[in-house]
């Protein structure tokens, strides 16, 4: 038996794998490939066997700037001899004080303070917790409610599928959700005949603005997944939704929650997508890249008037939420090394650069007859492939897995996010690649 076969045999018969139907791994008909890893460089992986594969999407959408990077090694090889991990609670540490101080003065100071978890799911419901307990310190118990897009994608434990609409993550678990209120969605492809992407934003505001006109005052928070919509098929919207959106948080007294787990971190054009409407959430939710990749670690930044709400003689007033590895030593110097990384090599305007090679080489995909809604947003780009047939997902899958290329439709919409230390010609052979598995995949 080769080595991938001992590998996927054995995983197969004691991994659990994550959003995953285990039986398409099996099944004999159409069975989903399981890829055997074994190193990674750079934006390729490689299988025990030598053959590789373009990690298209960034491995779930982390890693920023390839794996085995050499200067994130390098830190984390420095931190391993100093300090792997101490609570949190009553202890603090230089790489989690030097994280909080950098991040906040991404903001200018005006998320001022950081809270530690491990993953994005956690931040979601970090942050909702603490619009709904500031709201109760401030002594308006009565604004307990949360309102998401149509679409949102925030997370899979209880509290964060509150505020998700995608049925397939969320149905199942329905009686064990409180459940969130839902607005329309300013996705650009929702436009009607003759609209364009701000007035698409502006139906969608205008539809908020009602809903929080009727019942702004059981409203705790506003969650939103700035620019981007991930999992709903890469959903993009224009930034006045994001102003719209401020501007009427304040008027009607609602938190604004921006979720930048996939979105942050220079995937948009900008450091944090917010960025780009020009405008300051209330709460701010990081995880992912912020780790290059490398490390479990998430963050939510909030503001001194949040801050203050918990600061009391009290301890039943403070925010009592906690995670053993909140605030990991060697998961924060992972994200300071990824910082570093961000100033050293001037990587948001390289990530222009390269946004723009992207375009170039996504250009002729616009014309194929298949393809809708071709877009782009900074490091992320996406089309939406016109058929009916439901095998298609998984046939893509297998036919880009064929050329080298790992990429994971999210239904009918492909995707593109890979690391930003892609090179025009691995950029060139990614997209081209994937038009060849679009052409294969769409045969009969």
């Amino acid at each position: 038996m080769s080595g991938n076969d001992d590998l996927l045999a054995r995983s197969l018969a004691a991994v659990w794998h994550p959003c995953t139907q285990m039986k398409h791994h099996t099944a004999a008909v159409e069975a989903l490939p399981l890829i055997p890893i074994a190193r990674g460089q750079g934006v390729w992986l490689y299988d025990a066997e030598g053959r590789r594969y373009l990690d298209g999407i960034s491995s779930w959408w982390v890693n920023l700037f390839g794996h085995c990077n050499p200067r994130i090694n390098a830190a984390l090889r420095q931190q391993l001899d100093e300090l792997e991990h101490v609570i949190l609670a009553g202890c603090t540490h230089r790489p989690v004080v030097e994280l909080s101080e950098r991040l906040s003065k991404l903001t200018q100071g005006r998320l001022g303070h950081c809270f530690y978890a491990s993953d994005g799911a956690s931040a979601t419901e970090i942050a909702l917790k603490m619009a709904f307990h500031a709201w109760r310190n401030r002594g308006r118990p009565e604004k307990q409610d949360f309102l998401c897009l149509a679409g949102s994608y925030h997370g899979e434990t209880i509290g964060a599928l509150a505020v998700t609409d995608v049925a397939i993550f969320k149905d199942a678990y329905s009686p064990l959700i409180r459940q969130a209120h839902i607005v329309p969605t300013p996705d650009a492809r929702r436009a009607e005949y003759g609209e364009n992407p701000i007035e698409v934003a502006f139906r969608a505001a205008s539809a908020l603005e009602a809903y929080l006109d009727a019942h702004h005052a059981r409203i705790a928070a506003l969650i939103v997944e700035p620019l981007i919509q991930c999992a709903s098929g890469m959903a993009m919207h224009d930034p006045e939704y994001l102003r719209l959106a401020r501007h009427l948080c304040d008027r009607y007294e609602v938190l604004l929650i921006c979720d930048e787990i996939a979105v942050g971190c220079g995937r948009t054009g900008t450091f944090f997508a917010h960025q780009q409407a020009a405008i300051r959430p209330d709460f701010l939710c990081l995880s992912k890249g912020i780790s290059g990749g490398y490390l479990p670690l998430s963050i939510v930044m909030t503001t001194d008037d949040i801050y203050a709400a918990f600061y009391d003689d009290a301890t039943s007033r403070g925010f009592l939420h906690s995670h053993s590895y909140t605030g990991n030593a060697l998961a924060c110097r992972a994200a300071l090394a990824t910082l570093d990384i961000f100033v050293e090599d001037r990587v948001i305007d390289a990530n222009r650069r390269l946004a723009k090679i992207m375009a170039g080489y996504l250009a002729p995909l616009g014309s194929h007859p298949a393809v809708r809604h071709l877009r782009q947003r900074g490091m992320i780009a996406a089309f939406d492939v016109d058929t009916e047939d439901v095998a298609f997902p998984r046939r893509f899958y297998r036919e880009a897995l064929a050329r080298g290329l790992l990429l994971r439709p999210i239904g009918n919409t492909v995707y593109f996010m890979p690391p930003y230390v892609i090179s025009a010609e691995e950029c060139e052979l990614l997209i081209h690649g994937a038009a060849a598995a679009l052409d294969a995949a769409l045969q009969p």
